[in-house]
């Protein structure tokens, strides 16, 4: 996929973003608010049918970033989905389980690592931490001490 022709693809959600950041010839990031995301989600693996790759969470600066990755296959562009999570307190984001069954553990593994709730998740349990861990204790939050 050239990235003209991405950006003429992206019109529909245009207004959902708040920004296109091209980084290279292969990779693409589409940030956004949080609100945004299953919405941008549902069009790029739906509308586009790019597959799903993985995501990542980041306790960023100053929020929370949710970086759900795609791939055009044909082409090799990895596109970028970055949602801003921006309250620390009590961050929470949809899920895009219901939509992408394949990302269920790595929104279970966030939540255990970085107390991110996924609203309409479908089994939100504990993964990869012990039983014994602490509540409300997430080992990837900054103000984390290990």
């Amino acid at each position: 996929m050239q990235l003209n022709e991405l950006d003429k693809q992206l019109s529909p959600i245009r207004d959902r973003l708040t920004g296109i950041e091209h980084r290279s010839d292969n990779r693409v990031f589409l940030p956004c608010e949080a609100e945004h995301v299953l919405e941008i989600c549902r069009f790029l693996f739906e509308e586009l049918r790019l597959r799903y790759v993985i995501s990542t969470g980041i306790d960023a600066q100053d929020c929370f970033e949710v970086l759900h990755h795609f791939s055009d296959d044909e082409s090799g562009c990895i596109i970028t989905v970055k949602a801003f999570i921006r309250n620390r307190e009590a961050p929470e984001l949809d899920s895009i389980t219901p939509l992408i069954p394949g990302a269920e553990w790595i929104e279970c593994e966030m939540h255990d690592l970085l107390g991110i709730g996924f609203r309409n998740h479908p089994n939100m349990r504990r993964l990869v931490l012990s039983d014994d861990w602490p509540e409300g204790v997430y080992p990837l939050r900054k103000e984390t001490q290990t």
